[in-house]
């Protein structure tokens, strides 16, 4: 028998079946690959299709869902046309985009093609990379008979998409089957009863705070990667939306995107992402200190208004949130008690590095500066490393976290699949540009000090955090826990962002700090009712279920007064968000939240073709007025019959002017009232201004 039979033969068979496990979820992935790309028409095949002597002619009818500016064009790699209602819209060869404004309804479309060729456009109400057209939003017959079902979306691609992920799901549960079965009953029944405590938190009014910045683009991008991924398009052209920023983040909004016309399902994703990470914090928490602290940091995971924000947009920060906290874990349980055998043991702890590193792959390629976790996983593994495994684990991390973490990092990039060394460094070009200026603590400018992340941090969480931080401080003074280290890594690495050109947007850019807040919190109550328990001889987890029950209230009433609002909240030793306006000490109104409210508004009262000024919103990409009204727009306030205004607090001058008003900001003509206004709590974040008659 070969040495390699021998080995195989030694192998324990639980691997053997892990292994074999690995091969059908391949052979399943496969499958559905095939099965789609079997099953699944594209765009232009929904078109009725003519082919003449030198090109190839596409005839049909295209539904348009909403009046207002559209982008049409196409991807070809030769020369050729589209007409949307027999008006040449778009030619050339490459990638061509024309903006068209249209109302609502269904369209006459032709293509010309002399070669390969795909159609892109983008809606009103969405900006950025211009989006692969749904077979669904086409049909072959002309537009007085022309019917479509679900138009809009690509309800297969979404499936199949997310059968590949449950595909994934199976294969680590059964590979891990061994470490469910030893999970404690309690620790399991808290996690799941967090987990859907803190996702119900997040669906409800999932919408409720309108459109924010950057959620276009990362949804277009991401439904355009999903379909790549599914056709097995791996063209470097097919992979330049938003390449500034990596991919991960992007396909799981891509699933949301291809199963509705709208955020709605990857908003939806994203508030399964930190509803996952609350639940996390459980067993965390438990390691650290015990089962009851770690339910009372996920319970504040789950309420801080911050966390709430980010996980009901299409933005980085939910799978950040995740994967920061998985990585936390996995580094808490990477010593666990394993086989006798040294050879067996390294292996082991080996196979655990692994999947670290598979971790840190995906939190880097989800977002770039993720790679801060690296410091921390390093730090954590060392400090709760046995004394006598702790060289073994500086060389064996070394060597196989940051291998795997850049193999998976390659894998799941096809970007990088060509000169990735140029592309990153293009990435990078893009990233370190700051955006325009923002007001930060009574100035208004485009450089913060390096402090403006620990500033934004004390300002957006909620006193009662910052009383148990505190309390946690004492703790660490009183008491020498090797906990202490790690909850100071998790608080203090991702701050090192304070370091790069990029200093700007509040808190997502250290979103982690306040999961590590939330235990840190925990922590604190935990010791100072253990005192106070000590001392008046009462019992103590009765103590502890009575501060943990006013906590949860004090953060339900805090969630409560800024609904659903929750990017704009700030705490009370900033006066609020009012406070904050008044102020000008940090940003309030620069996501868009409430803007939507107020465009709804003048959407419906606004009398057909009236004018309206938008020129003093900013960001303007999210002002999308109703269709007739485009073509009616005011340049002036002065020539306008309605008016709106956003983030008045900020001082901005009208467009076209780059330097910064004194106040009043901005002047509203004679002769128009304020007729709606949008507030988080006392916050003025939007107003429609009409002209009185």
């Amino acid at each position: 028998m070969s040495p390699l039979a021998e080995r195989w033969r030694a192998w324990p068979v639980a691997h053997k079946r892990s292994l074999a496990a690995v091969g059908l979820a391949a052979v399943a992935i496969a499958a559905l690959l095939g099965l789609r790309n079997c099953t699944t028409e594209s765009a232009l095949s929904r078109l009725h299709k003519t082919t003449g002597e030198h090109a190839v002619t596409y005839e049909g009818s295209w539904y348009l869902p909403r009046g207002g500016p559209y982008r049409f064009g196409f991807r070809s790699n030769a020369p050729a046309q589209l007409f949307v209602d027999g008006r040449l819209v778009a030619r050339g060869s490459g990638q061509v985009v024309r903006r068209n404004v249209k109302q609502a309804g269904t369209v006459a479309v032709r293509v010309v093609a002399r070669g390969d060729v795909r159609l892109l456009w983008h809606p009103p109400g969405r900006t950025g990379p211009p989006e692969y057209v749904p077979a669904s939003s086409l049909s072959p017959e002309p537009p007085a008979t022309a019917s479509f079902t679900r138009p809009g979306r690509s309800l297969g691609d979404g499936l199949f998409a997310l059968a590949i992920v449950l595909v994934l799901i199976a294969l680590g549960c059964y590979v891990w089957r061994d470490g469910l079965r030893r999970v404690d009953r309690r620790v399991a029944v808290a996690c799941a009863a967090v987990f859907v405590f803190a996702l119900s938190i997040r669906l409800v009014d999932l919408n409720g705070a309108g459109r924010t910045w950057d959620e276009d683009v990362n949804w277009s991008a991401g439904r355009n990667y999903v379909t790549n991924v599914l056709s097995l398009d791996f063209d470097q052209a097919s992979w330049r939306d938003n390449y500034e920023h990596p991919p991960v983040m992007k396909y799981v909004a891509g699933i949301g995107a291809q199963l509705t016309d709208g955020y709605t399902g990857a908003r939806a994703l994203s508030a399964l992402m930190v509803a996952l990470a609350c639940a996390l914090l459980v067993p965390i928490g438990r390691r650290l200190f015990s089962l009851r602290v770690g339910i009372l940091a996920a319970i504040i995971a789950a309420l801080t208004p911050h966390l709430i924000a980010h996980s009901k947009i299409v933005g980085h920060e939910a799978p950040t949130v995740l994967l920061w906290t998985l990585l936390l874990w996995l580094c808490l349980r990477a010593h666990d008690p394993g086989p006798d055998e040294p050879n067996r043991r390294t292996r082991t702890l080996a196979l655990r590095f692994a999947l670290i590193g598979v971790v840190l792959g995906l939190a880097i390629m989800s977002r770039f500066v993720n790679a801060l976790a690296a410091p921390l996983i390093g730090g954590i593994l060392l400090v709760r490393a046995p004394a006598d495994e702790r060289k073994k684990t500086f060389a064996l991390g070394l060597a196989v976290i940051p291998f795997v973490a850049i193999v998976v990092s390659f894998l799941v990039w096809p970007r990088l699949w060509s000169s990735p060394i140029d592309h990153l460094h293009q990435s990078w070009d893009r990233l370190k540009k700051q955006h325009s200026m923002e007001p930060f603590l009574g100035t208004l400018t485009k450089s913060p000090p390096r402090y403006y992340f620990v500033s934004y941090l004390l300002a957006t969480a909620p006193v009662g955090l910052l009383v148990g931080a505190v309390a946690w401080l004492g703790r660490c003074a009183m008491r020498r826990e090797r906990s202490a280290m790690v909850l100071a890594l998790w608080l203090l690495v991702p701050m090192i962002v304070m370091l790069s050109p990029v200093r700007q947007d509040g808190v997502r850019y250290i979103m982690p700090c306040l999961v590590a807040l939330a235990v840190i919190a925990a922590a604190g109550f935990d010791f100072v009712v253990g005192l106070m328990a000590k001392r008046w001889a009462e019992r103590d987890s009765q103590m502890f279920a009575g501060t943990s029950v006013l906590l949860t209230i004090y953060l339900v009433i805090t969630a409560l007064r800024i609904h659903p609002y929750y990017l704009d909240y700030y705490n009370e030793l900033y006066g609020g968000p009012a406070g904050v306006a008044r102020s000008r000490a940090f940003e309030v109104a620069w996501w868009g939240e409430g803007l939507q409210q107020a465009l709804d508004y003048l959407n419906a009262h606004a009398e057909p073709n009236d004018r309206v000024f938008k020129g003093w919103i900013e960001p303007g990409h999210l002002a999308w007025l109703r269709g007739d009204l485009w073509r009616s727009e005011a340049h002036s306030p002065t020539r306008a019959d309605w008016i709106l205004l956003y983030r008045p607090s900020w001082n901005n001058c009208p467009r076209g002017s780059r330097r910064f008003c004194k106040d009043p900001p901005y002047r509203i003509p004679p002769g128009f009232e304020r007729v709606y206004t949008v507030r988080a709590q006392g916050a003025l974040l939007a107003a429609v201004y009409h002209r009185r008659n």
